[in-house]
This record gives C-alpha cells, sequence and structure tokens, in this order.
C-alpha cells in the first residue's frame, strides 16, 4: 500500500495546525537538544587532548563542569521535549477521535448493520491510537534528525575527508534500505490493524450474547472461534513483526560495519600523526552518533508502517458517505404531523424486498396500528419516518413535506421512539431521563413520572433523580426501564410517537402503567403503534396489517373489527383463543 506524502501532510496539517505554538515550542527544544549533542563530543574531545597534552588544570575541571552541565541540560531538554509532544499527541488524536465519532453517528443503520460495535471502537481508538506518535513527534523528529545527521557529517568532513565520505556511504545505504523495507511491510501492517479490529468484533459480538451462549451450552464453540481468531492474528503479526525486526538488523548491521571502518580507518591516520588520541574519540563518538538519529529516523519509519494501515483505514471510514443526506431544510408544519407512504419499497441487500409498493395516508392527530407477522416490516416502516433508511423508491412525508427537503435534526427533534429494547446509561436516573439535557427542570421530570404513576419508585430510591442506574447504584427491570423511556417521550413532548414493541416484554401490572400513560401521551399527537400483542393497539384509530412487505389491510380499527371478513378480525380471534387455552 502506497501512501502519497500529500496524504500525511493534509492530515498533519489539518490536526496540528491549532497547536502551531506548540509545535514550535517542540523546535526549539529539538534544536536545543541537538545543539548539546553536537557540543559534547567536542568538549569531550578537548578535554581529552589537553589532557594527554599536561595542559592546565583549571582548563581542565572547566571542561569537566562545562560536560556535566550539557549532560544535565540534555536531560532537562528531553523531559521538556516528552512533556510537550504528549500535549500535541493527545490533543491531536482526541480532535481525530471526536471527528470520527461525529462521522459514525452521521451514517445511516445500513454501515452500523454491516459493521459490529467492537470494529468500529478498534478504528476509533486503536487505529487513531496508532497514529499518536505521528501526530507528536513525526515531522519534527525526522527533520530535526535530518539535521543533526547532516551536522555530525559536516563534523567528520571537517576532521578527515575520508572518515566523512565513508560515513555518509553507511548512512545513505542505510536510510535507502529502511526505506524499501517499510514500503514492502507496509500491507503486512494494514492486514494487522484488519486483524486487529476483526478480533475486537468478534468479542464484542459474543459478550452481547453471553447469556443465550451460557443457556445453550454454546462457551466451547466461542472459545474454538476465538482461538482461531487469534491464531490467525498471530500469523498476520509475526509477519508484520519480522518485517520490523529486518529493518532494525538492517540498520544495526551497517552501522557495525560503519563503526569497524571508521575505527581502522582513525587507528591508520593516527599511526600517520595526522590524527590525536581526542579526534579519534570525536570521531567514535560522532560514529555512535550517527547510529541515534538514523535508528531515530528507522524508529519513526517503522512507525510509520502502522501509521500508513491506520491512515488508510481512517480514511476509508470518513470517506464513507451516508446514504441518508440532509436535506436542505423545509420546514414540517406545526403541531400533529400527518403521515404519508407513497409507493414505498425497501430492501436492506440485493435479496427480496422487505417492503413493497406500501401505500398509506394518516391524518394528524390519528394513531395507527401496524400489526403482522415477525419479518413482514413493521419496524422497517417506522424508521423511515426518523429517516434511519430512506426508501428505494417511493416517497415519504410528513405534514405533507418530503422528508428527504427537511433537516434530520429538525425531523427527529419532532418525534419520540420508544422501541423493544431501552438503552440505559452508566448514569443517573436524571440524566437517564434527560438525556444529558441540563435544561429540563426537576419539575418536570417529576410531572412525567407522576404522569406514569411512578412517584412512588422516585421517593423509594436513595437519592432520588440523583441515584445512579448500573453503575454501583440500582438495577431496573425491563419493565421499568420501558416506563422510562416513556417518560423520555413525555418530557420531550414530540408531535408523532412510534412505540415499536414498547409493552412486549412487560408485566401485567408495569403494562397497565404503560396503558394508563399511553392515552395522555398520544393525546393531541400522531402516533404509530407497532406490537404483537393486538391489546396495545386499543388506542389506535386505524390499523394497517402487513404481511410479506405489502399492506394486506388498512381502514379504521372499528370497522375492520366488525367485518368478520377482515385479517384483523381474523387476528383478533386468534388472539382471543389463545388467551382462552
Amino acid at each position: 500500500m502506497h501512501i502519497q506524502l500529500r496524504r500525511y501532510w493534509r492530515l498533519l496539517a489539518h490536526y496540528l495546525r491549532p497547536q502551531r505554538w506548540r509545535m514550535g515550542l517542540l523546535a526549539v527544544i529539538l534544536c536545543g537538544t541537538i545543539s548539546v549533542q553536537v557540543i559534547t563530543p567536542l568538549v569531550a574531545s578537548h578535554f581529552i587532548d589537553l589532557a594527554t597534552s599536561g595542559g592546565d588544570q583549571r582548563d581542565l575541571i572547566f571542561m569537566a563542569l562545562l560536560t556535566m552541565v550539557l549532560a544535565l541540560a540534555g536531560q532537562g531538554l528531553a523531559v521538556a521535549e516528552t512533556y510537550v509532544a504528549e500535549n500535541v499527541s493527545w490533543a491531536a488524536t482526541n480532535a481525530l477521535r471526536t471527528d470520527l465519532v461525529v462521522h459514525l453517528l452521521r451514517l445511516d443503520a445500513t454501515f452500523h448493520t454491516a459493521h459490529t460495535p467492537g470494529e468500529l471502537i478498534e478504528r476509533v481508538d486503536g487505529d487513531v491510537g496508532t497514529l499518536a506518535r505521528f501526530f507528536s513527534r513525526f515531522v519534527v523528529y525526522v527533520l530535526g534528525n535530518c539535521v543533526l545527521l547532516l551536522g555530525v557529517l559536516g563534523l567528520l568532513y571537517h576532521v578527515d575527508w575520508r572518515v566523512g565520505l565513508g560515513m555518509s556511504a553507511f548512512v545513505v545505504v542505510a536510510l535507502i534500505a529502511m526505506l524499501r523495507i517499510r514500503s514492502v511491510a507496509t500491507p503486512s501492517w494494514a492486514a494487522d490493524r484488519q486483524a486487529s479490529a476483526d478480533f475486537y468484533g468478534f468479542l464484542s459480538e459474543y459478550l452481547a450474547g453471553l447469556q443465550d451462549i451460557k443457556s445453550n451450552g454454546a462457551g466451547a464453540f466461542v472459545l474454538r472461534r476465538c482461538a482461531e481468531v487469534m491464531r490467525s492474528w498471530l500469523a498476520i503479526t509475526r509477519k508484520a513483526q519480522m518485517w520490523g525486526y529486518a529493518m532494525v538488523a538492517t540498520s544495526q548491521g551497517l552501522f557495525a560495519l560503519g563503526t569497524a571502518f571508521a575505527l581502522a580507518l582513525s587507528a591508520m591516520l593516527f599511526k600517520n600523526g595526522t590524527l590525536t588520541i581526542g579526534t579519534i574519540y570525536l570521531i567514535f563518538q560522532c560514529t555512535e552518533m550517527l547510529r541515534q538519529p538514523t535508528e531515530q529516523i528507522r524508529n519513526e519509519m517503522q512507525d510509520l508502517q502502522q501509521a500508513d494501515a491506520s491512515m488508510a483505514r481512517i480514511e476509508t471510514l470518513l470517506s464513507t458517505m451516508p446514504r441518508v443526506v440532509d436535506g436542505p431544510g423545509i420546514a414540517l408544519p406545526p403541531g400533529p404531523l400527518a403521515v404519508e407512504l407513497d409507493d414505498v419499497s425497501f430492501g436492506y441487500g440485493d435479496d427480496a424486498p422487505v417492503l413493497r409498493n406500501v401505500s398509506i395516508a394518516l391524518a394528524p392527530g390519528r394513531v395507527l396500528g401496524v400489526v403482522g407477522r415477525t419479518g413482514s416490516g413493521k419496524t422497517t416502516l417506522t424508521r423511515f419516518f426518523l429517516r434511519f433508511y430512506d426508501p428505494h423508491t417511493g416517497v415519504v412525508r410528513l405534514g405533507g413535506i418530503d422528508l428527504t427537503k427537511v433537516h434530520l435534526a429538525e425531523v427527529r427533534s419532532r418525534i419520540g421512539l420508544v422501541t423493544q429494547d431501552v438503552h440505559l446509561f452508566h448514569a443517573s436516573v436524571r440524566d437517564n431521563l434527560t438525556l444529558f439535557d441540563d435544561s429540563i427542570l426537576d419539575e418536570r421530570i417529576r410531572a412525567a413520572l407522576e404522569t406514569l404513576d411512578l412517584t412512588g419508585w422516585l421517593k423509594e430510591l436513595p437519592q432520588g433523580l440523583d441515584t445512579q442506574i448500573l453503575s454501583g447504584g440500582v438495577e431496573l427491570s425491563a419493565g421499568q426501564a420501558q416506563v422510562l423511556a416513556c417518560a423520555r417521550i413525555l418530557l420531550r413532548d414530540p408531535d408523532l410517537v412510534i412505540l415499536d414493541e414498547a409493552s412486549s416484554r412487560l408485566d401485567p401490572a408495569t403494562d397497565r402503567l404503560v396503558h394508563t400513560a399511553l392515552s395522555r401521551l398520544l393525546d393531541g399527537r400522531t402516533g404509530i403503534i407497532v406490537a404483537h400483542r393486538l391489546d396495545t393497539v386499543a388506542y389506535a384509530d386505524d390499523i394497517l396489517v402487513l404481511e410479506d412487505g405489502q399492506v394486506r389491510e388498512y381502514g379504521p380499527r372499528l370497522a375492520l373489527a366488525a367485518n368478520p371478513n377482515s385479517r384483523f378480525a381474523g387476528l383478533l380471534r386468534v388472539a382471543t383463543e389463545e388467551v382462552t387455552i
């Protein structure tokens, strides 16, 4: 995988531009570090020559103290460099994580259905974490170490052109070899990042179904599958790591040869009287100094192998365009919203469509009950109104307005949805009800709970609305969670309420609480109730019967129930017989 330099520059420029002053400070610190590294061996060389030639003791003491000061300064600069670089790294990667999360929230439900949560977590955290060093040090370190290389080579040329020429050849060969290995190794690191994402996707999927796995005795299968995934990951990681080790071995081997060459040449020149002991020490130190920046560049190249793969995956994610596009901003009419599906068809893939040529029209303020067998498309139909999906053909309208012409934020602010599975956060009861909206006053929350007859339950909580849910606090039953979800809708005061199997998991007592609140929840609003239990649609004005993704029956509930030949009446008879049995 070949990544163009402009891709690196574009990413760096975007996320490092807000930290220009920190990057400038980092560059200044690095220049100071390079200066200390170059001056230190020069001072030591003069110290050796002065000592061997019987120089003045005061000069020797001064040079010894200067060497100690330079060593302390080098350590101080190293601490400062680490502090500044880590700040740059965290600020840049957190900004990138934020952009990725925002982008993921914009992607439609089709994308999230095709990718496991674990895989997306690895994209947002794992891949971005791999870029941390790239953000904090890459440009400054590569440029700084290149300057250090040139400075040290210039010093060697000043000492003796033959030593400088020989070490220049070793540095060029080492850099070319490392760049070549990096280009070949990048696909292996890309495969390693993908294997990591696959593993975390596997892990999240099976942890989510832990109860089913335990109850059905599927633990052995999961462990075997885990071993297979990790075995595959190990083979991929081993290959990627071997390329990294190849880069290390290449640079160390070449510089071992370079050091031997420099020492052999220095010995010859010393015998000829061209060089002094101090100068030979300086050449040896310069040889070691050449190793350090070259190895650091090597490390940057090795990190860049992983950054290549992560960057490509992040760009792929950011370039994924949502199928649901925000509308130009036509406003919905105020008050209860009329609902209309005009010849709507939809499918999740290339197989048979889930909905085919569905057309309904619901007047404002009326309640629609949607019934049908599992897989008939009931839930899919309701998701069109929130624009989780857009139909492949046909038009969805609210208040007579095509939803593709309305801002997504406005559409979703006017609709309240209660599903069968209610998500609760590790937060207080207040935050779970308001979804972290601090503008909602406690009085409104208590009024909503009173409507649902939960005032007594609220008084029993040890800290009232501040009681923590799930995180070392109270555990809520499925029924209580459903009722709290209804309270969320009351607090939002939407104009269209969608209840998707909202009472399917409730016990009879809690079910009565929900039904008591439904009349107030639906009062003055348009409603859509999706249910298997037909008593849930008792508040519906109209009934829609779906079968195999098509409208089989649509009309007023009372008229359909009174017609013994209607499909709805047949469903009522079957439900009555099941209850009797």
